[in-house]
């Protein structure tokens, strides 16, 4: 995986907790912090011990208080594509990981932050998380899919709202707007999505890659096309030795063992 400056890996048995560590910047996002965490996830991919992922941030104050201001502020129209290029580019990675990842937002989640916890699959905040996206009060737009993101997350108008207001909303109304899946204590954070997260590797590994993977396809292309790539996918994993276990299991009434494949 290489050296890390700003992102610790860390394993918990089957999981593996990613955490980005800049802290005296808020875990804010330059370009640096950004290669790594697509390094850090590139690092775990093809790691088959691991089955699911935890992305947070260090410290109490923040997840990803946003991009790097100082950074951004020397952009040009040239440079400016880049930057937003190569996040969108570690964030769709991240979308499209072929096992579960989990957000766990403790903190501000803004601007680049948000975006890289509405990358993830599911996202988990405690009561002292805040979300939003302020890029219009900067004169800019969210770059890293965010706009994408957050309209298929919580539909056209409640989406417009945010971004065009720039307004930063707290963990109960982020539930309710169904950016966040449980607000939890900040003590019970991590405890909450390790529980979570566990309860997602118990499951076949294979099923969960394909159902993350038919999920993701259906936005993209027509209903036609969707409904074929999964019956595909279910044919697939009639195939496979996950199914005749957990069906199996099932029958005898006992705990599935499965070994993703």
């Amino acid at each position: 995986m290489g050296d890390l400056t700003y992102i610790k890996v860390e394993r918990d048995d089957e999981l593996a907790i990613i955490t980005i560590d800049r802290q005296d910047k808020l875990n804010a996002l330059n370009s640096e912090v950004v290669r790594e965490i697509g390094q850090a996830f590139d690092g775990v991919r093809d790691d088959d011990s691991v089955r699911g992922v935890i992305l947070t941030g260090a410290g109490e104050k923040a997840f990803v208080a946003g991009a790097d201001i100082g950074e951004l502020a020397t952009m040009n129209s040239m440079t400016g594509v880049d930057v937003s290029r190569s996040g969108q580019d570690v964030f769709r990675a991240i979308e499209l990981f072929p096992k579960p990842v989990i957000a766990a937002v403790g903190g501000y989640a803004l601007g680049g932050g948000c975006e890289l916890a509405l990358a993830c699959h599911i996202r988990i905040a405690s009561e002292k998380a805040r979300f939003g996206l302020p890029e219009v009060g900067l004169g800019i737009i969210p770059g890293y899919g965010g706009t994408i993101r957050l309209t298929r997350l919580i539909g056209l108008g409640r989406a417009i709202e945010l971004t065009l207001t720039g307004e930063m909303v707290g963990a109960e109304k982020a539930q309710t707007l169904g950016l966040v899946s449980s607000v939890v204590a900040p003590d019970a954070l991590m405890d909450e999505a390790t529980t979570l997260a566990r309860k997602i590797t118990s499951k076949g590994p294979v099923a969960v890659r394909l159902a993350l993977e038919s999920m993701y396809r259906a936005l993209d292309t027509a209903t036609a096309d969707a409904l074929g790539f999964e019956s595909s996918a279910f044919g697939l994993l009639a195939s496979t030795s996950d199914m005749k276990e957990g069906m199996q299991a099932f029958l005898e009434k006992r705990k599935a063992e499965f070994k993703g494949a």
